[in-house]
């Protein structure tokens, strides 16, 4: 619990200002974010005029349907919402982040996707003696997790933290904004608040499996975890254990199909990776979600809807995760036409990082 001020924190100009900025990131040249940005100064002096007066209603969400891998149903809030909810995170985020364990890695500064594969790589490495003793692990994953998360539930582990009346008001109205199949249920996939609130639910898995079980080799990306040990039969009684914690505690269950025990020799699918004991293959779904997703960024950039900066990040993120993989050679198929459709341009990344190496004369 803290004694600060949140709710003032968060309504000032001063960090709605800074939410904005952070919901513009790679939208600037958006339709929504120009208007929006006509009239700036007016436009987050009325969102904190009902924040403070608490007639704040965020509109409908605008929802969906991705099919790349599997089908998904996304929703969208509006600009002005998206502002809200990273002033909320802003304030609220550094207060759960300090307690979460350190082999959560989603939706983190100094985490996410390529560090949670190594610190698998380096769990794998050391529970096998380098691959010399037969090992185990249990991968898991949350059957339909953001549709099924309790509200009651979330709001009762917040309180732990947030004890500011007006705060908590905010988030009931964020999540109520969500219409899912049962009542007082689910979170939409696509916003900030709610890839942030799925870490602080399993959390309290954390807390179980590292101080009930005291599970050593343990690591978490929202709702897919997978567990580490030398012994089968212990991941059984784990993969019980943890069905009756979530079904009892938190209200969800262990998704049937995909959730299962192998051996490590065998490959672990795991982050959009397989990961073997000698080598590392991307998912042949990551590979068509990859393309699929480049394509739509290049008919954007052509429609003049996103600027080149945003290709680059793209990219540039892809190559970083798949580097992780034996992928030399796709690559160079997928990325050689890259450079010659977009010769001419350069990202302000590359341009500061040019001036960065460049020699001081």
């Amino acid at each position: 619990m803290t004694c600060r001020d949140l709710w003032k924190e968060l309504c000032s100009f001063e960090n709605l200002f800074l939410a904005y900025k952070r919901a513009r990131k790679h939208k600037t040249l958006k339709q929504y974010v120009i208007e929006f940005e006509k009239d700036l100064t007016s436009n987050l002096s009325e969102l904190q005029a009902e924040l403070e007066f608490k007639s704040y209603r965020p509109k409908p969400l605008e929802t969906f349907i991705i099919r790349d891998p599997k089908t998904r149903k996304i929703s969208k809030s509006d600009f002005r919402d998206r502002i809200v909810h990273h002033a909320l995170c802003n304030i609220i985020e550094p207060i759960f982040d300090k307690i979460f364990i350190y082999d959560s890695y989603a939706n983190r500064i100094n985490k996410g996707t390529l560090k949670a594969i190594e610190r698998f790589e380096y769990f794998k490495r050391k529970i096998s003696k380098n691959n010399k003793k037969k090992c185990y692990v249990l991968k898991a994953d949350i059957k339909q997790y953001f549709e099924t998360v309790n509200h009651d539930k979330l709001l009762l582990i917040i309180k732990k933290r947030i004890r500011d009346k007006d705060v908590l008001w905010l988030i009931k109205i964020i999540l109520d904004n969500h219409q899912a199949q049962a009542l007082g249920k689910g979170m939409p996939l696509g916003n900030l608040t709610s890839q942030f609130f799925a870490n602080v639910y399993l959390h309290e898995l954390d807390m179980y499996i590292k101080h009930k079980l005291r599970i050593q080799y343990y690591i978490r990306y929202v709702d897919d975890f997978v567990i580490l040990s030398k012994s089968r039969q212990q991941l059984e009684i784990y993969k019980e254990q943890l069905n009756v914690f979530l079904k009892k505690e938190l209200d969800i269950e262990l998704h049937p199909e995909k959730t299962n025990i192998k051996e490590l020799s065998r490959g672990t699918t795991f982050l959009g990776l397989r990961i073997f004991p000698n080598h590392r293959l991307l998912k042949k779904s990551n590979i068509r979600k990859f393309e699929k997703k480049l394509k739509r960024v290049c008919t954007e950039y052509d429609n003049k809807e996103i600027d080149y900066d945003e290709i680059y990040e793209f990219i540039e993120g892809w190559i970083a995760h798949s580097t992780n993989a034996n992928t030399y050679n796709l690559r160079n198929a997928l990325l050689n036409p890259l450079e010659k459709q977009f010769s001419g341009e350069m990202s302000t990344k590359e341009y500061n990082r040019h001036l960065k190496s460049a020699p001081h004369l």
